[in-house]
């Protein structure tokens, strides 16, 4: 009976506000299926709001009336904080749930105020950054706060988090091109309406960048990459300033299959820089605004040496010293005519002698500080740990691979987080037409930076403030290599192998030529004192132990594998002579060497040099120290001496 009765009084309150209202009003407002649930003019108001205006209270909408002008506002997004706060907030809570539960005054409606979050859809009128978009989504308090989508007239729409009225949190853009039915999408991390963090960005023309925005311009660490089929296809890695290339950063121009890495200044080469190049050639000048300055160091694929002013396409000019593999040296001034080729007037120095000067030239130390290279990466994982790795910043710094707060709090995965980004710089720099010898301690220096230390220690709970030297070893592999070598060892290995190539050429030869021997004459040739040792299939246990070394990357599980093997050898020793014996040195590096000759191991050179530049300085003068020794011994012995012998030939024919 009260549902009726109040249906009855509001169709009839209805009915008489449209007659007494003018055609410019109803024309818009009149809607069959809207019901006036309170007019002004029948409660007293507040004196401010003045005698011309009029509120009117439908069951959708609400409508300020002031003259000849009138405002409506959705009750779906209205919060009320009125005179008649009650009624209006109980009309609001029946327009969001679709539902008439009469009767709308009296008790039972009490204590029912309506939801603070909400979810509609609107329009924005006024004049700002979204002037003529369409929100719907999550509101609160009257303003755009969650899950939302944004979307304007010229075709620009933005899906993902709001707070307080603004894009904040994670959320993907696509923004229209003027001229080109394409788009470029932006799926990045925003803060206060502006992209900020990590994101990635797949523009209209095919290029792709992934890094960090800061107030809506890439700022920081930053990969830019064109498609693989474009007329120019590219490829930057490095830091960014205000939207351009700025700072340390590797350009490939895979064109003309060259690699740049150094400085940049506004978008253009500028300052200290290596080019490197397919055919092995590599070069290192100085860039003023993309063109190179004064004189420059080149390396030939032969391994000769310029030293002297040249130009891009490697033509001599001007005074320069070239330094040949056999240790001649030609000083003096250089042209180039067409007609004559390469012309020089100097002097040529033909008592030098052939050494390995330019095989162990390395490029990059001096002009590139390892602390200065890689700062756009450092400093956004340095801001997430000091933060506490929690909210939004979890999400910015790791992009979209958002692991629980629980596995944060592990030093390893802190550090993996840095290591998702990080993880490019050793494919960046170092791999492909990267892969070159002369860059050996560059690769070095970053594997071994302290500065990833200090971030592995900080990540760790403990403090990097002044005092931390003495506490904590900072040369100290063992807390970041099992971290940060799996990212970088395949480069880093290869730059090993090419930077010892002609050690492990000889090296490999003598296994050839010692493979030859059954197992009982290679261990008379090694002369092995216990001649009862000497039988078949001696140590093979201690063979297959030392084949491992190559199936791992970390220098420390090399050396526990070097360990095991001169167990195994040891093992050997004792069930032979059936008794404890304790190998000294004379005896150990016979075995050794025949287990090593067994082993085969390619690279071997390689592998030593790299465990010994990576192993933990704690090791030196030890038991593993001590073993690494005895390996290279038999290494230099194998690639050196083993053709110096005569009784070689005699014995393998015998």
């Amino acid at each position: 009976h009260l549902f009726i009765c109040q249906a009855l009084d509001e169709a009839n309150l209805t009915r008489n506000l449209w007659k007494s209202l003018g055609h410019k009003f109803t024309d818009v407002l009149c809607v069959p299926e809207r019901r006036l649930l309170e007019d002004s003019r029948n409660l007293a108001l507040y004196p401010s709001t003045g005698r011309s205006d009029r509120v009117l209270l439908f069951n959708d909408i609400l409508v300020l009336i002031q003259g000849n002008t009138f405002q409506s506002f959705d009750l779906k997004l209205t919060w009320v904080d009125a005179v008649w706060q009650w009624k209006l907030n109980q009309a609001v809570r029946q327009a969001l749930s679709g539902k008439r539960d009469f009767p709308l005054w009296g008790e039972a409606g009490r204590g029912r105020d309506p939801p603070v979050c909400r979810f509609s859809s609107f329009t924005f009128q006024e004049e700002g950054r979204f002037k003529g978009a369409t929100y719907e989504g999550e509101w609160r308090l009257s303003k755009p706060h969650g899950k939302g989508t944004l979307t304007w007239p010229d075709g620009r729409n933005y899906v993902g988090d709001f707070q307080e009225g603004m894009e904040h949190g994670f959320g993907i853009c696509l923004i229209p091109r003027a001229s080109e039915d394409r788009y470029d999408c932006y799926k990045c991390h925003w803060r206060e309406g502006k992209m900020s963090g990590y994101g990635i960005c797949e523009y209209g023309d095919e290029m792709v960048y992934k890094g960090y925005f800061k107030d809506n311009v890439r700022q920081g660490f930053g990969i830019l990459e064109n498609a693989s089929d474009a007329e120019q296809p590219f490829k930057y890695s490095g830091h960014w300033e205000n939207d351009k290339k700025h700072g340390y950063g590797v350009w490939d121009d895979k064109e003309r299959g060259e690699r740049y890495i150094g400085m940049w200044q506004e978008d253009q080469r500028h300052g200290p820089g290596l080019v490197l190049m397919q055919s092995g050639v590599c070069y290192q000048r100085t860039f003023h605004m993309d063109k190179m300055v004064g004189p420059g160091t080149l390396l030939l694929e032969d391994d000769s040496i310029f030293v002297g002013n040249f130009t891009r396409d490697l033509t001599f000019v001007g005074k320069g010293k070239l330094t040949f593999p056999n240790g001649f040296t030609l000083e003096g001034t250089f042209s180039s005519k067409s007609t004559h080729g390469l012309q020089t007037q100097g002097i040529l120095d033909t008592s030098g002698e052939q050494d390995d000067t330019a095989e162990k030239l390395q490029l990059g130390q001096e002009v590139f500080p390892v602390e200065k290279r890689w700062e756009g990466l450092c400093s956004p994982f340095l801001e997430f740990i000091h933060s506490g790795g929690q909210g939004e910043t979890e999400e910015a710094f790791m992009g979209f691979h958002v692991q629980t707060s629980k596995e944060l709090r592990k030093s390893q995965e802190y550090l993996f987080c840095h290591r998702y980004h990080c993880k490019s710089i050793p494919n960046t720099s170092y791999s492909g037409i990267g892969a070159n010898k002369h860059l050996l301690s560059m690769a070095q220096e970053e594997v071994k930076h302290t500065g990833l230390l200090r971030l592995a220690l900080e990540v760790k709970g403990q403090p990097s403030a002044g005092g931390m030297e003495e506490r904590y070893d900072l040369n100290g592999p063992a807390l970041v290599l099992p971290i940060i070598l799996p990212c970088f060892y395949p480069e880093l290995s290869m730059l090993y192998m090419l930077y010892h190539q002609k050690e492990d050429d000889l090296y490999c030869q003598g296994i050839v030529d010692l493979s030859l021997f059954p197992d009982v004459k290679l261990l008379e040739f090694l002369e092995v004192q216990k001649r009862s040792l000497v039988k078949d299939r001696c140590f093979l246990s201690a063979t297959e132990c030392l084949q491992k070394l190559i199936t791992t990357v970390d220098p420390r599980e090399k050396l526990d594998i070097l360990q095991k093997t001169y167990e195994e050898i040891e093992k050997t020793v004792n069930r032979v002579l059936e008794k404890e014996y304790s190998l000294p040195m004379d005896d150990l590096l016979p075995l050794l060497m025949y287990v090593v000759t067994r082993a085969s191991i390619q690279h071997l050179g390689a592998e030593i040099h790299l465990i010994r530049d990576l192993m933990d300085p704690t090791n030196e003068g030890g038991m593993y120290d001590f073993l690494l020794t005895a390996l290279e011994s038999c290494y230099n012995f194998i690639q050196k001496e083993i053709r110096l012998r005569p009784s070689w030939q005699v014995l393998h024919n015998s």
